[in-house]
């Protein structure tokens, strides 16, 4: 062991944020060799970049109506039943039902998986 190596301490481990960053531009790289970034999928009227959607849920996706899509969007901005029923006009029991297709739909275990899928797809990035 040279004096060298032994004065130099070792370099400290990647932050959470730093492995994050890491993490989302591999990830970025592999849908960009597939194609993914190219394209854009719509859902209901709404158009997703094509590497936000996961392709379990593509086809899936493909089949909500027009509500259910307006639905989804709403729940990935991080709205509560009651101001999507506001803001669609519509009564929360009606958010609920379309929630409940979409959920069907796409062939989720709950609420809960249908709010991390809304929220991958529409939450702003910026």
């Amino acid at each position: 062991m040279t004096s060298a190596t032994a004065l130099r301490a070792p370099s400290p481990p990647p932050s959470d944020a730093e492995q994050l960053a890491q993490l989302i531009a591999e990830l970025r790289a592999a849908e960009e060799r597939r194609g993914a970034a190219t394209r854009e999928i719509r859902i209901g009227e709404f158009t997703v970049p094509g590497w936000r959607v996961p392709l379990l849920h593509l086809a899936g996706l493909q089949t909500l109506t027009r509500n259910e899509a307006a639905v989804l969007r709403f729940l990935g901005w991080g709205r509560a039943n009651g101001d999507i029923g506001t803001l669609l006009n519509m009564t929360e029991n009606t958010v609920r039902t379309h929630m409940n297709n979409a959920i069907r739909k796409l062939e989720l275990d709950g609420v809960r998986e249908l709010n991390s899928l809304a929220g991958l797809l529409f939450l702003p990035l910026e």
